[in-house]
């Protein structure tokens, strides 16, 4: 009866262990598919957009924009980045925002609208948090020195 009963503590414990240990894996894993996954991918990304067209503050710096390839590459660089089937194919973010003058406010305004978009897609504000700071090293290579 001891044994038995040791066997099923040891069992229990492993168990325990493995989902322990496999936690962190899942949860790395997990941001693409708290975004909502291709579906809530792009429902970011379309709130975003139409977010930008909407922010004077910010939209002149797109009229120049093709919006279809935009979108097309911020799909492909949210899903990427966030564990999903997707390879970013677009430019860099230093070749795409060469030369446009972008700033510190300029950059906090498109964050504060990707904020509002993700809000407006009821995304958790841990996964907001967890794709946003996949996002902020890129500042350095689009806020133009001074």
């Amino acid at each position: 009866m001891y044994r038995q009963g040791m066997q099923q503590v040891v069992m229990t414990l492993a168990l325990f262990c493995a989902v322990v240990v496999a936690e962190p894996v899942v949860a790395a894993t997990r941001l693409y598919d708290q975004l909502g996954g291709e579906v809530g991918v792009v429902a970011i990304v379309d709130q975003f957009l139409f977010k930008l067209a909407d922010d004077k503050r910010i939209n002149h710096f797109f009229v120049d924009t093709n919006v279809k390839r935009f979108r097309e590459k911020l799909i492909e660089q949210f899903c990427a980045l966030s564990g999903g089937p997707c390879t970013y194919t677009g430019d860099s973010m230093q070749q795409s925002h060469a030369g446009m003058d972008i700033n510190l406010a300029a950059f906090n305004a498109l964050v504060e609208d990707l904020i509002e978009a993700m809000e407006q897609c009821k995304v958790a504000t841990g996964a907001q948090n967890r794709l946003l700071a996949l996002l902020a090293p890129m500042h350095q290579d689009i806020i133009e020195k001074p």
